[in-house]
């Protein structure tokens, strides 16, 4: 019975098997009415002013822009007649240093050279800056009013003298940039620590303060209570000692008590010592290399720093903190509770943060918040910040803007037959004074 079933089904596939002449395809139906079919897609608009491109890729045409835009910014330099600003203003500042920057100054644009600027800040420059610098082929920086105000803050801080002609303003020692997104205080506090150095001051920059509680190994120290992070301690010491080395060797340790041991970064405990002695002939550059010689020591090490900068009388000292708002909320690191559950913890937990988060005392300090940190809104009294620290940064004033929008068309990002004054003001009201939406939108100004 089964054999006869098989041969009547192989016999039935035989006879009708198909072939290719069985096949019929409707003639309506064509390669070009696919979905799929590689026809012809609408280009992509060009809002770059200097070409059009033609039968070249949406890339393509932008590094090809990029490079007629240099070649063309190249020969602007010859015609100084273009560095006009609003009101027949010159565009660039004459200062040669932060400095000799005055009330003349505001409103135009200062020139740096990047070499300098990555020798000044040699943590890094704030993105802030560097897309600035990118999107206008020049690095230059608008002078600003609020800028201005919060370098001769300082400057009454170190010179009393100075008060008299400050209009009863009262020096503040501890300041926190507070301010919409994308206002500038990154970059003003760049500006800050560049000149403060050019002053020839001692300054701690952490221009990321985030990856304070962020990435890395994470212990609770039994003897401390806190957590350490071994490896940005080591990151903190090895940028604060690539600007300041030569101010640090000068400057003798003035705290000789032993400072103790923690986990090393993968190592676990070091075997046979607790604490570090620290010799009466150190100074702090040999403070220093203690932290960096010993990924033991580096949670201690940056915890002592924190209080022989406090003692430091000789020079000036600052401490300036950007992302200074991610030390107010939880880091991503989590201590497990029970099996299925861990308790987050609070970057004032962390060592290192701990040392240096609080504004109450007596040395100069700075922070800014950053808004591109996704933190969220803090409350107006902070714990550990004096009730008048806070300082808001404001977005660009309509002056400003003018002298943003001219330097644009200076730059070549704005057609120069669409720039009137009636479109820069929309761009700037459609913004609302915001300096990375004005950036954005001037290439659209038609």
């Amino acid at each position: 019975m089964l054999r006869s079933i098989l041969r009547t089904a192989a016999t039935a596939a035989k006879s009708h098997s198909t072939t290719a002449s069985d096949i019929r395809i409707p003639a309506t139906i064509s390669a070009s009415s696919r979905t799929f079919s590689t026809g012809t897609h609408p280009k992509k608009p060009n809002f770059r002013p200097d070409i059009k491109p033609e039968n070249v890729g949406a890339k393509g045409a932008e590094t090809l822009n990029k490079d007629v835009r240099a070649r063309a910014l190249k020969e602007d330099e010859k015609d100084k007649s273009l560095d006009i600003g609003p009101d027949g203003r010159s565009l660039f500042t004459s200062a040669t240093s932060i400095s000799q920057l005055n009330k003349k100054d505001i409103c135009t644009y200062m020139k740096f050279r990047r070499e300098e600027l990555e020798s000044v800040l040699p943590e890094g420059l704030p993105m802030g800056m560097l897309k600035e610098f990118g999107d206008s082929m020049r690095d230059a920086l608008l002078i600003r009013q609020s800028f201005l105000d919060l370098r001769d803050n300082f400057r009454r801080v170190v010179d009393p003298t100075l008060q008299t002609n400050a209009k009863g303003l009262k020096a503040r020692k501890q300041v926190v940039l507070d301010g919409p997104v994308s206002c500038g205080k990154s970059i003003a506090l760049a500006m800050l620590v560049h000149w403060a150095r050019d002053e020839g001051w001692l300054v701690l920059y952490v221009p990321k303060g985030r990856e304070w509680s962020h990435g890395g190994f994470f212990y609770k120290n039994p003897k401390t209570g806190l957590w350490d992070t071994p490896v940005q301690a080591a990151n903190v010491l090895q940028d604060f000692l690539k600007y300041n080395k030569d101010h640090l060797q000068k400057l003798p340790c003035k705290i000789f008590e032993p400072i103790l041991l923690g986990e090393g970064a993968g190592v676990g405990w070091m075997k046979g010592a607790d604490v570090v002695q620290i010799p009466e002939d150190y100074t702090l550059l040999d403070l220093v290399q203690v932290g960096l010689n010993s990924t033991h020591a580096a949670v201690g090490v940056v915890v002592r720093l924190r209080e022989e900068l406090s003692l430091v009388k000789d020079i000036p000292v600052l401490i300036a903190v950007d992302q200074y708002n991610s030390w107010f909320t939880f880091s991503e690191y989590e201590e497990p509770v029970t099996v299925r559950s861990c308790r987050p913890i609070h970057a004032r937990e962390l060592a290192t943060v701990n040392a240096f988060r609080s504004m109450i005392h007596d040395n100069m300090m700075v922070g800014a918040f950053s808004h591109s940190t996704a933190v969220g809104k803090l409350r107006k009294d902070l714990p550990d910040v004096p009730a008048d620290a806070r300082a808001n940064f404001p977005r660009y004033s309509v002056d400003e803007a003018a002298a943003v929008c001219h330097y644009y068309l200076r730059q070549r990002l704005i057609q120069r037959e669409a720039f009137t004054e009636e479109s820069w003001k929309k761009i700037y009201y459609l913004s609302n004074g915001n300096g990375t939406e004005m950036r954005w939108l001037v290439p659209f100004m038609r």
